[in-house]
């Protein structure tokens, strides 16, 4: 293993020179730093974590918390996992992940015991109780997910409210009057998470504002919730031709569902789902999707905790627009009969 004195031998300075360059504690000439800057990239040097963290008091340690319930899509929350680890690494910096249930005593633990530089939290409710800690924290915080009252922190997402609205304008273009949104598990409505609910505000104020009957159902994505989920939406109203499906644990065993009652997709009913790109094609019938950008949003937490890192102090709000991808499982609805 390359050592603090072996980049020191090989620039022909002293360890405490290497030492300074790195921390940057002392004023090093420029060329005695670019000296040490090339022994250090000859050797491969890297700074011990521990050592690192002393000198600098910088752990270059990103935090990621994301308590794993049951009713979170793990393969979903994985691609922002994977988005903001790429990220991280680009900027030098190594992600923690955080995934037991503590609330905020789980953030007073990271700041406690300075084991990252920053935080991301995601899993943001509307009315969110880990939010006067964040406040409180001496660490730099980005959101991702929007509260009502993001208390000066900054936040990232997918604007879910025009999703929501997307899904239902795309289908009252194609001529469709009779629409249905199958959402998140009930424990995610009653908790108030923030992208469920905007999305639902989306979709039942574009209903209203075209005059299109539109209804709702939760489902907890296990294939027996899933087909209950389906009877109870064609008990409330058999005419629906149109599917909103904000649930990607559910939606293979939705599709299933139709196909067992014999609805054909989209000329029965079309479909429309809310997930990443990569599960529109995983179905024999390619999927109208509005996408969840996990890594764009995952890349750009870490781009903003950065800045807020290197002193850019003021907080800010990013909503994505959502992008909508027309594909086979939509299309304008069957005419009803004469009589």
């Amino acid at each position: 293993m390359v050592t603090i004195n072996d980049v020191a031998d090989a620039a022909g300075v002293a360890p405490s020179t290497v030492s300074y360059v790195l921390s940057g504690k002392r004023s090093i000439s420029p060329r005695t730093r670019r000296v040490v800057e090339t022994a250090i990239r000859k050797l491969g040097y890297h700074p011990h974590a521990g050592a690192r963290a002393l000198a600098s008091n910088r752990t270059n340690v990103l935090a990621l918390v994301v308590p794993l319930r049951a009713d979170l899509n793990v393969s979903v929350v994985m691609e922002f996992v994977a988005s903001a680890a790429t990220a991280a690494r680009e900027h030098d910096q190594d992600l923690l992940l955080v995934t037991k249930n503590e609330g905020p005593a789980a953030l007073q633990r990271i700041a406690s015991s300075a084991i990252a530089d920053a935080l991301m939290v995601m899993d943001v409710e509307v009315s969110d109780s880990r939010l006067p800690v964040l406040v409180a924290l001496d660490r730099p915080t980005v959101l991702i997910g929007v509260p009502d009252y993001p208390a000066g922190l900054s936040c990232v997402d997918l604007d879910f409210t025009a999703a929501g609205a997307a899904c239902v304008a795309h289908l009252g273009d194609l001529g469709h009057r009779r629409v249905a949104l199958i959402g998140p598990t009930p424990a995610v409505y009653q908790r108030g998470t923030s992208y469920a609910t905007r999305f639902l505000h989306g979709f039942a104020e574009e209903a209203k504002r075209r005059e299109i009957h539109a209804i709702t159902q939760e489902c907890t994505g296990s294939y027996e919730a899933s087909h209950t989920a389906l009877d109870a939406l064609f008990t409330r109203d058999p005419g629906i031709t149109g599917l909103i499906v904000h649930n990607e644990a559910a939606l293979p065993a939705l599709l299933s569902g139709l196909r067992q009652r014999n609805l054909r997709v989209p000329e029965d009913i079309s479909v429309v789902a809310v997930c990443p790109d990569s599960m529109a094609g995983q179905h024999a019938t390619g999927l109208t999707t509005v996408a969840i950008p996990a890594e764009e949003i995952g890349a750009q937490a870490v781009e903003m905790t950065m800045r807020h890192l290197g002193g850019h102090t003021t907080p800010e709000i990013r909503l994505l627009s959502p992008r909508l991808t027309t594909r086979d499982s939509t299309a304008p609805p069957r005419p009803e009969p004469v009589s």
